[in-house]
């Protein structure tokens, strides 16, 4: 790059001078005389990050250290939200644990190449994953997406808040679940505040000591002899608890989609995307498989174990835990859960650093707003919603995660077609155009196919409150078996390539 050309006319305006490229060197953040400009210079004298959605200048895009983007995965992942989606399988699906496993595997295999994918247009564009979006959606129908990201942001934050409660109520049962609520959101909220940099020194070392404890828990667990294998079923009841079961696992694994490149954006322009690819796919299919399955293993304790069943049925996963860690560790047990407890912070900084840049893509007026107010803002509202929500875990938790799978399905389907099909590639993209309205799509095609794409869901979905025509036809016909997800998939993709193909030709954008 040249010496970067800034323009000043608009600066005053906009807080801040844009070079040629559509970048906004870091320096400029903070220029001004209103109330968030002044609250930008103080964020700089207190290290706090000042960026929010603009893009990245390549002269800034130096964090070359590629285990960073690994461990961001590891440590989001390595916590007992994750242990929790894998202790689903024998109580809410019924499934065994040879069954259980082998969908976990495959499953997760499938949900987080696209996390892994859009990993590499971070450093190739300098742009965050939801500014990205406006070149499928375009800058208006971004927003759709950009609404969903904040609800599935506050509403991942909301039930992982709630899982860490739960085994700090373990621990002692005179905290109320409202105290371990709060007490974790407030640590989460001083990681995120501050930003990239210290939400990925934080993740760089937070999951060394959960992955020890998980260990611990293993090795308890064994040597307690409460492990049942139960049979794998077989059949229509079978196959419909196992595609039900999917949509819970690929609803976690992928829901990293739509905030992948967020994480990686601070990597150099020409940094190897094979190396961005793999370190993000180590990063997440380790945790994944290993806490997951950890957690199918200790449940199938509550088939025939009295006290691992009350355990769960009292305090949930938390009562689980508590149950291996507890009687043979005594208070090194109870360290050892408000430990895990602690590893919910890790898991919900990626959720509350990113969903201030999806608000951020709002408006213009929410433009302004910095991006760490936003965090705060978040953190109170996921809050909100985990106090009220503490007593009803399973069915939160199992609800959120298909309603998560669905949109994300759809949100997949649109971005790969347009990637694959008709930008033929990373070259197709022209990143400084990200705030231009007129050279984006329209976004008339994305819009249209995600509504189709959401009525591939409608038909597929199997849920307690309802259950669609194809999936009532899968499985036991009173509880169906879910395939919300692939036809969202497809639903989207398929009506998105049609209509973008008419799109182009009218509009040649």
């Amino acid at each position: 790059m040249g010496v970067a050309s800034y323009d000043v006319e608009t600066a005053p305006e906009k807080g801040y001078y844009v070079d040629e490229t559509g970048a906004v060197p870091g320096e400029s953040f903070g220029i001004g005389t209103g109330f968030f400009a002044r609250l930008q210079r103080l964020a700089g004298k207190l290290s706090i990050e000042e960026r929010g959605i603009e893009r990245i200048p390549e002269t800034e895009r130096t964090d070359t250290n590629l285990r960073k983007v690994g461990t961001v995965w590891l440590a989001a992942n390595m916590v007992v939200s994750s242990f929790a989606i894998g202790a689903l399988a024998y109580p809410v699906f019924q499934l065994g644990f040879v069954d259980a496993c082998l969908t976990i595997l495959f499953i997760n295999l499938l949900a987080i190449t696209p996390v892994c994918y859009f990993s590499t247009f971070g450093p190739r564009f300098g742009l965050r994953q939801m500014v990205l979006s406006r070149f499928y959606f375009g800058f208006q129908g971004v927003k759709i997406v950009a609404f969903f990201n904040i609800l599935a942001c506050v509403g991942w934050s909301s039930v992982n808040v709630i899982v860490g409660a739960q085994l700090l109520h373990a621990v002692n049962a005179d905290l109320p679940g409202f105290a371990g609520i709060i007490v974790i959101a407030a640590a989460t909220l001083i990681v995120t505040t501050f930003g990239y940099k210290v939400v990925h020194y934080y993740e760089g070392w937070s999951w060394i000591p959960c992955f020890i404890i998980f260990l611990i828990v293993l090795g308890e667990f064994a040597h307690s002899e409460n492990f049942s294998n139960l049979p794998m079923g077989s059949g229509p009841t079978e196959a419909g608890a196992v595609l039900s079961f999917s949509s819970a696992v690929f609803g976690f694994g992928t829901g990293w989609t739509s905030l992948a490149a967020d994480y990686s954006v601070y990597q150099p322009v020409n940094v190897s995307r094979t190396k961005v690819f793999f370190w993000t796919w180590i990063g997440l299919i380790f945790p994944l498989l290993f806490t997951e399955m950890l957690g199918a293993a200790i449940q199938t304790a509550s088939a025939n174990n009295a006290f691992f069943a009350e355990s769960y049925k009292k305090d949930h996963i938390g009562g689980l835990l508590a149950a291996v860690l507890v009687p043979p560790l005594g208070r090194f047990g109870q360290f050892c859960l408000v430990v895990l407890a602690l590893s919910i912070i890790a898991n919900n900084c990626p959720n509350m650093y990113s969903v201030g840049l999806s608000l951020q893509l709002m408006a213009e007026w929410t433009h302004r707003v910095p991006r760490f107010v936003w965090t705060f803002a978040g953190t109170l509202a996921y809050c909100a919603i985990a106090i009220p929500g503490y007593s009803h875990f399973e069915t939160v938790l199992e609800n959120f995660m298909l309603l998560i799978a669905y949109w994300l399905a759809i949100y997949e389907g649109i971005a790969l077609s347009e990637h694959f099909f008709f930008r033929k590639g990373m070259n197709g993209y022209a990143p400084e155009t990200y705030m231009d309205a007129k050279k984006l799509p329209p976004g008339i095609a994305a819009v249209t196919a995600f509504c189709f794409g959401v009525f591939g869901a409608v038909m597929g979905m199997a849920q307690v409150w309802f259950i669609g025509p194809i999936g009532k036809r899968i499985g036991n016909p009173k509880f169906g078996g879910d395939v919300g997800f692939p036809l969202a998939f497809a639903f989207a993709a398929i009506s998105y390539t049609a209509l973008r193909t008419i799109e182009y030709r009218h509009f040649r954008r």
